[in-house]
C-alpha cells in the first residue's frame, strides 16, 4: 500500500465540486466538516486537473457508478467497458501513487444517501486516494466502511444517465456564496 497522505488544501467548508461530464453537469456540496481530509484531497486533485478526462469505470446498476482513475484517461470508452487494453492497467486500479486516512469512523454525516459522493478503496481502510462513486439509490450498507464526502445538490438526473465509459470531462471547485 501507498504511504498516506496529508493534504495542505485547507477546506473552509463552502466548496462545492462541479462534475462536467459527457452527460451533463453535477454540482455537490464538499463535507469539510465531516471529511475534512478527504475534501481536503480531492479539492487538490480537482485544481491539479487530475480528474480531467477520465472515464467512468464501473457502474452496478441501482447500486455506483465510480470514477476517478487515471488509468482510464487515454481509453476509449470502449476499451474501458472491455476492461483495458493489452498491456495497459486495467481500469480501477490507479491512483494518485498515495493513500490517505479513512473517515468514516469519524465523520458524522457518514450516510450513503442516493446520489452522496463518496470514496472508493482497497480492502484496507487507509487506502482511498482518488477514485469515487456516487450512489445510485441508498446504499446505507456502505456506511461504515466507505467515507461520504458530499451530497449532490443538482445533476441527480446526469448520474443516473452515467455508464461505464462515460467522460469526466472536468472537475472544478467553487465556493458557494
Amino acid at each position: 500500500m501507498a504511504a498516506l497522505y496529508t493534504p495542505t488544501y485547507k477546506p473552509v467548508g463552502d466548496e462545492v465540486a462541479v462534475f462536467q461530464t459527457t452527460k451533463g453537469t453535477i454540482e455537490v456540496k464538499l463535507d469539510a466538516a465531516g471529511a475534512p481530509i478527504h475534501v481536503a484531497n480531492f479539492c487538490e486533485l480537482a485544481e491539479k486537473g487530475f480528474y480531467n478526462g477520465t472515464k467512468f469505470h464501473r457502474y452496478v446498476p441501482g447500486f455506483v457508478i465510480q470514477g476517478g482513475d487515471p488509468n482510464t484517461r487515454d481509453l476509449t470508452p470502449e476499451e474501458v467497458a472491455r476492461g483495458g487494453k493489452p498491456g495497459a492497467p486495467r481500469p480501477g486500479t490507479g491512483g494518485p501513487g498515495y493513500c490517505i486516512k479513512a473517515e468514516y469512523r469519524t465523520n458524522p454525516h457518514n450516510s450513503h444517501d442516493d446520489a452522496a459522493l463518496a470514496m472508493a478503496r482497497s480492502m484496507a481502510p487507509d487506502s482511498a486516494g482518488s477514485q469515487f462513486y456516487f450512489c445510485l439509490g441508498a446504499q446505507h450498507g456502505l456506511d461504515r466502511d466507505y467515507t461520504v464526502f458530499g451530497q449532490t445538490l443538482t445533476g441527480q438526473d446526469v448520474i443516473r444517465q452515467l455508464r461505464q465509459g462515460d467522460e469526466l470531462t472536468s472537475v472544478t471547485i467553487r465556493h458557494q456564496a
